[in-house]
């Protein structure tokens, strides 16, 4: 059954509100449960009524085998990224009734042009020819379910990809763009000791090929990728568990360093 725009509206309704308040729900009631991917993006587009400033920018999700494997999902997911939901770097985390408890080391991008929808397919070297700027980053996810491992793609997609917060690290000013960016070591610390280790290859293979995955995951559901979002590409060490007390800090060597305070 295709779910109305009145259906659609008041499932991202129902997602948001447990959002604001921190409390689960197992899944999306029946009539309101999206069929497809196609309806999940439907869904949370809905989500950009809730603030009032422009969409910061997007987040994917499971771009490991291990991550998809962790949520059940056969492939990458989008969701988006809202600009009151942004810690400065430096900044803290108020944990409060967060679920996931977790920090995820990424490489994210900040677009310098649009890409909007097309037939064909976007090429790795025409995304990246519309990046302006390399970021280190720290991704805080969440979710609305009591179990993402049954809810499914389509639902996860719904509920934002489990976005929550989210800490912009400076541009890198190193030569990025002529950096082995899948070979790059990436460190996540913890109060000054070392809380997991990875690299850019644990994000699709390499950050450009998921940035390129993004762009085309838009395109194909009429969407555009804008000038100034930023996107964050997955996480390239496994996540940190994170708790009260903690100071998180993802070290990227020469690309950078990006931190937070955990409260």
């Amino acid at each position: 059954m295709t779910l109305s725009h009145t259906d659609l509206r008041a499932a991202s309704a129902l997602l948001h509100r447990h959002w604001r308040d921190e409390t689960l729900i197992d899944a999306l009631p029946d009539a309101l449960r999206p069929a497809d991917r196609a309806e999940g993006y439907r869904i949370q587009a809905f989500i950009e009524e809730q603030t009032q400033q422009p969409l910061f920018g997007w987040k994917i999700a499971a771009t490991s085998a291990a991550g998809q494997a962790h949520i059940n999902v056969d492939g990458p997911i989008a969701g988006r990224l809202l600009a009151e939901r942004v810690i400065a770097d430096g900044g803290t985390f108020v944990i409060g009734g967060s679920h996931m408890r977790l920090a995820e080391m990424e490489f994210a991008f900040r677009m310098a042009r649009d890409l909007p929808p097309r037939a064909a397919p976007y090429l790795v070297d025409e995304v990246m020819d519309a990046v302006a700027t390399l970021h280190p980053a720290i991704e805080l996810p969440d979710t609305r379910y009591t179990d993402v491992t049954r809810v499914g793609v389509a639902q996860l997609v719904a509920d934002n990809a489990c976005a929550h917060k989210f800490v912009l690290g400076p541009a890198a000013t190193a030569r990025w763009r002529t950096h082995d960016l899948a070979a790059h070591a990436v460190r996540a610390m913890i109060g000054g000791r070392i809380a997991g280790e990875g690299a850019g290859a644990n994000v699709l293979g390499d950050p450009r090929l998921a940035l390129a995955w993004l762009a085309n995951e838009l395109s194909r559901h009429g969407l555009t990728l804008k000038a100034g979002e930023v996107v964050t590409t997955g996480t390239c060490v496994k996540p940190v568990e994170i708790v009260p007390g903690d100071r998180v800090q993802g070290d990227f060597g020469v690309l950078g360093q990006v931190s937070l305070a955990i409260t």
